[in-house]
């Protein structure tokens, strides 16, 4: 029990330091190198997506059937909806926290190579570590780019969920539900465009996994 609890400690310990260099020296204690932690929040960032759409998914359809409400309890029915909505807001927060996390530990790897490339002596050695260098920053550079922007998409789609909930928390009646009917299109369509870009976003990031993987072979 005092060794699990010793492993906890340390596990929490290692989460709150983040990506500072005490960190760092903490993994490699572990054998975890930079690129080790850039590939594991990658992969890690991939079940955060598939959760943050399945969430996306989940809250639209609980929007879909409040806007066909044909009687019943109307407040049951917004709280289902509203915890609903603070299901996505915390999983696309998570979301963009990994997203962050990920940035830096990536810029930290890519410092870290550049600087041994510039040690080295060799010169074929040397120009076969820069192309990988370069590749592996292409392949971040699009991860990163499809990242953003399903980033950039959610704002508007939890914003636009947010404010139905809140209208609803003002007219609890039948009304009120009538006239969700209007935006309920223009949302799925919004939430249609995160998800393929959620989708996008997680190909790229295989991608990213494999160049890494590929310059452990080189």
């Amino acid at each position: 029990m005092r060794r699990i609890s010793l492993v906890c400690v340390f596990a929490v310990t290692l989460f709150l330091l983040g990506c500072t260099p005490t960190y760092y020296k903490a993994m490699q204690t572990l054998g975890k190198e930079k690129r080790d932690i850039l590939v594991q929040r990658v992969k890690d960032s991939k079940k955060d997506q598939e959760q943050t759409k399945e969430q996306l998914k989940t809250t639209m359809e609980t929007f879909q059937e409040l806007t066909g409400f044909k009687g019943g309890d109307l407040e049951k029915s917004y709280k289902k909806l509203n915890g609903e909505y603070e299901r996505a807001e915390g999983q696309a927060n998570k979301l963009r926290d990994r997203i962050n996390s990920i940035d830096k530990v990536s810029d930290d790897l890519f410092s870290e190579w550049q600087k041994e490339i510039d040690q080295m002596g060799n010169a074929t050695l040397k120009n076969r570590s820069a192309a990988m260098l370069r590749d592996a920053k292409d392949r971040e550079g699009a991860y990163m780019k499809a990242m953003r922007k399903t980033e950039t998409q959610m704002t508007p789609v939890l914003r636009a969920f947010h404010d139905q909930v809140l209208f609803l928390k003002h007219n609890l009646n039948a009304r009120a539900v009538g006239s969700l009917k209007g935006t309920a299109a223009s949302i799925n369509t919004d939430v249609s465009s995160v998800m393929k870009s959620i989708d996008n976003s997680m190909q790229e990031a295989d991608k990213l996994i494999a160049s890494l993987a590929a310059s452990d072979d080189k």
